[in-house]
């Protein structure tokens, strides 16, 4: 999946540019949206929880968690199904605990979200790991875009059906080998973060 996609012409968008032009047509759309996530750490500033969580205050962060339901649930529209499709490493980072609480509340909202341990596709990263993607119809995808810290900086549009063909049956094939989030989340103690400038995020 990671060669098809790099190889596949796109159009490059900031980070300005992708979320307006991806929440506009999100809002629109019907039917699957189908998101793949397999980077261990993300840099989250603009998220509260995520902030109180880099300070090391579970709680607080867990509160904030709480706090953001009503956000959550707004985040997915009555004519979207959102499918998730977590690749986790173990040990679990310390982002990823977090994260794991956060996917826990968003499936209380209504995302289906499902976990796949990363040995499950060893096979398929040969040439590096999955990209990040985000699958809104037959016609359309986007690889969401982040930096070597983790941080979002924008995504590549891309329509090349047979492109998006693959990658949606390798999606779903994945999807379809995860499991469910609880099993995880009985891994997922607090665990302050860690962060080391000089290591790419993935």
């Amino acid at each position: 999946m990671r060669e098809i996609v790099q190889g596949a012409p796109g159009v490059m968008l900031d980070r300005k540019a992708y979320t307006t032009e991806f929440y506009g047509l999100y809002r629109e759309m019907e039917g699957v949206l189908w998101k793949l996530e397999r980077a261990q750490h993300f840099h989250e500033p603009y998220s509260p929880s995520w902030v109180a969580w880099s300070e090391g205050d579970w709680d607080r962060s867990m509160e904030l968690i709480e706090e953001s339901a009503g956000e959550f649930a707004a985040d997915v529209p009555d004519s979207v199904e959102l499918r998730r499709l977590r690749i986790a490493e173990r040990p679990l980072t310390a982002y990823l605990r977090w994260e794991l609480q956060v996917l826990k509340a968003r499936a209380r909202a209504g995302e289906r979200t499902r976990v796949l341990d990363a040995e499950a596709v060893r096979h398929l990263e040969r040439a590096g790991p999955l990209p990040e993607i985000l699958i809104l119809s037959r016609e359309l995808m986007y690889e969401v875009r982040y930096d070597d810290v983790g941080a979002h900086v924008g995504g590549r549009r891309i329509v090349e059906k047979d492109v998006i063909a693959a990658c949606l049956a390798g999606l779903e094939t994945l999807y379809g080998q995860a499991g469910a989030l609880d099993p995880w989340l009985t891994e997922a103690t607090p665990s302050p973060p860690v962060f080391d400038p000089s290591s790419p995020s993935r």
